[in-house]
């Protein structure tokens, strides 16, 4: 029969490494990456933006509206109908009543529907409106 006893005649330990601290210092990393995390409201669709030679960076806008080729009105990745943009921009610019508009518009919607959703920004009382578009 053979012993537990190493080659000094002591008796040899399973060893064994504890995972407890690990875990713990990943579960701190996630609650640390999530509470630091920035999280983008995005208008809902992808344009195509006109290019513009004169361009200023915006930061933090809070309110993204895209207007699509089709000159449908996007917002929070939902179409809204015009006659209801102006109750969906004063919903939203409530919540941050600091923020800016920002409108996407494709290069090939119309003017008619850009005028819609800065005309709906103005009733609303939102004076820092923007149209974004892509450097020359």
């Amino acid at each position: 029969m053979r012993s537990n006893r190493g080659a000094f005649g002591e008796k040899e330990e399973k060893s064994s490494i504890d995972l407890t601290p690990m875990l713990d210092v990943v579960f701190i990393m996630l609650i640390f990456f999530i509470v630091t995390a920035s999280f983008i409201k995005e208008a809902g669709i992808d344009v195509a933006r006109p290019l513009a030679s004169t361009l200023e960076k915006i930061p933090d806008a809070n309110i993204l509206i895209a207007i699509s080729a089709a000159d449908e009105i996007w917002m929070d990745k939902k179409v809204i109908e015009p006659r209801f943009v102006k109750a969906a921009i004063e919903r939203l610019h409530a919540e941050n009543p600091k923020g800016s508009i920002v409108i996407q518009a494709d290069e090939d919607s119309t003017n008619e529907a850009l005028t819609v959703v800065m005309e709906a920004a103005k009733q609303a009382g939102v004076k820092n409106v923007s149209i974004s578009t892509d450097e020359v």
